[in-house]
């Protein structure tokens, strides 16, 4: 009996240090955005038409990591790259929580690669820069229409065909800011500027939520970029099958599986770290 009662005294302090530490991250405060959608971009960066390949390469990733959770991806607006690709590409993406697993997208995405141009052989190093914003709801920003200037032409498809020959592309200027946004996605110009308009508020609402994620990055070590370009967070190296987060020094040598958009193990270890982060800040 005394034998049995130590062990059942053994496994019942085990699952309390358990629960103590499922208790520790629920009591981490929950960020509002996490649950909204988001706007994706996605830019080449240094590296020429090598960057334009990579930065389809990276859409490519991330629609099918789209594909996996169940959601729905609608593109804004695209300028395709001259040898592939894009130079860059936006697009709104919507489903259960998006903007709280995309955030960790942020930053700059860096390939190590041959390139297809490349006749010697050379691994060369290319870019390209992704940024995710929370969706702003209408209740969220206030957008007064004389502060909107708002421009319509014809929309162009690939090798400037024209799409259709009707004024049904959209752009969108914010006055007070200069903040400029176009959509010429879809035939209708009343779908083109309702595409517009919500990203233009989402444009204006991150406006004052990069000023939160600028005061959080001075108190502790975040993995969610707080809007430098220039911060690179990701390489993939090709040649060596390998794909490497700088921010959590987590190296996977699965490129091809990563690439196919299975890239939810990596987004789990970075909120780890976050939250790790965030139980230090809090004291829990």
């Amino acid at each position: 009996m005394r034998e049995m009662a130590k062990a059942e005294l053994d496994m019942l302090n085990a699952q309390l240090t358990d629960l103590e530490e499922e208790i520790r991250w629920l009591l981490i405060p929950a960020d509002p955005e996490d649950d909204k959608n988001a706007v994706v971009e996605i830019r080449a960066g240094t590296g020429g038409d090598e960057a334009s390949i990579f930065a389809g390469d990276l859409y490519r990733m991330y629609t099918k990591f789209f594909e996996l959770k169940g959601w729905k991806a609608e593109i804004n607006r695209y300028s395709e790259g001259t040898a592939g690709g894009y130079k860059e590409i936006v697009m709104s993406v919507s489903g259960d929580g998006v903007y709280g697993l995309m955030k960790y997208e942020s930053g700059v995405h860096r390939v190590q690669r041959v390139p297809q141009t490349e006749t010697q052989g050379r691994i060369h190093t290319s870019a390209a820069t992704v940024v995710v914003l929370p969706e702003a709801d209408e209740f969220d920003v206030v957008i007064r229409n004389e502060d909107i200037r708002k421009d319509t032409y014809c929309s162009s498809g690939p090798g400037g065909q024209s799409v259709n020959t009707t004024y049904s592309a959209i752009r969108l200027t914010h006055v007070p800011t200069g903040i400029v946004v176009t959509c010429q996605d879809e035939k209708s110009q009343l779908k083109n500027y309702d595409k517009a308009l919500a990203e233009l508020r989402t444009r204006l609402y991150n406006l004052e939520y990069q000023k939160y994620l600028d005061e959080v990055s001075h108190k502790r070590k975040t993995m969610v970029s707080t809007g430098d370009r220039s911060a690179k967070i990701r390489t993939y190296n090709y040649p060596q099958g390998r794909m490497t987060d700088h921010r959590i020094n987590y190296t996977v040598y699965n490129l091809p599986s990563i690439l196919d958009g299975n890239i939810q193990e990596v987004i789990d270890r970075l909120q780890m770290a976050e939250n790790a982060e965030r139980l230090k800040e809090n004291n829990i």
